[in-house]
């Protein structure tokens, strides 16, 4: 009995580029939708949005269905907080608002297993496939097949952005534009300089220290991404396409009435 491999992990390692979608609809019906569209990942967020375990689980079932990998936002709280999406078979986690080398040092405590960490252990939950995978095997598949992503979207983290980056144990740096944007008091500006220079940053310091880049924007963008060194790019989400979608139909339709008087 083996884990299933990261198709995000498998991909970042072959120097390729990584697909990401952000879900926000509570449905599963939402993930397995886009992930038959062929994103390489989705991202539900526990950090914001009220999912229960229950709904996690079904987003779960879904992706793996279709061979995508899903990465959960935990809320910042204890460390089963972070190790229960794991234990679920989500494929990664990303923390929010990690703020310096010691509290990422605590993030990998947590969720790795011996040797990188102090994960507490069970084995009987889906990502140990219910007890049949060897045990030694289910820690060690564990570490190489689910990803940690540390979030910098703060002024303060990048002090000790070069630790951050040197701990071992973690797979991914991931710039948060939007609250980074408020940290320098820009609220929602995506071109203002500190920010770009923070990004840029986040991606060459990542790289450096042999983690991957990862980042969202809008996909208009995602050239500018690559070009400075992010592998693994949210490009949109699920309330966004709906709402546009919504208000171009309300608009032809509105435009359609008026031509008919």
């Amino acid at each position: 009995m083996k884990m299933r491999n990261s198709r995000v992990l498998q991909k970042l390692r072959a120097g390729e580029v990584v697909s990401c979608l952000k879900i926000n609809f509570g449905d599963a019906q939402a993930s397995e939708l886009a992930a038959m569209s062929g994103f390489d990942c989705l991202w539900v967020d526990r950090e914001h949005l009220a999912q229960d375990w229950s709904v996690v689980a079904a987003h779960t079932w879904a992706t793996k269905a279709q061979n995508t990998d899903l990465m959960v936002r935990v809320p910042r709280g204890s460390y089963s907080d972070y190790i229960k999406p794991l234990e679920m078979d989500a494929t990664g986690i990303l923390v929010p608002h990690v703020m310096g080398v010691e509290d990422a040092r605590k993030v990998v405590e947590m969720a790795r297993f011996h040797p990188l960490g102090q994960r507490a252990i069970d084995g009987g939950s889906a990502d140990g496939a219910y007890t049949r995978m060897d045990f030694q095997d289910y820690l060690r598949h564990s570490n190489e097949q689910k990803f940690i992503a540390l979030q910098i979207e703060d002024v303060a983290a990048m002090d000790e952005l070069e630790e951050i980056a040197a701990l071992e144990g973690y797979d991914m740096l991931f710039f948060g534009p939007g609250d980074f944007s408020q940290s320098i008091g820009a609220p929602g500006n995506w071109t203002h300089p500190d920010l770009i220079a923070a990004r840029k940053k986040v991606a060459e310091v990542a790289r450096k220290y042999g983690k991957f880049a990862a980042t969202s924007g809008g996909i208009q963008h995602l050239p500018d991404f690559i070009a400075m060194g992010y592998q693994f790019v949210n490009v949109g989400a699920d309330v966004v396409g709906m709402s546009q979608y919504c208000n171009e139909l309300q608009e032809k339709f509105a435009a359609a009435r008026h031509n008919s008087k």
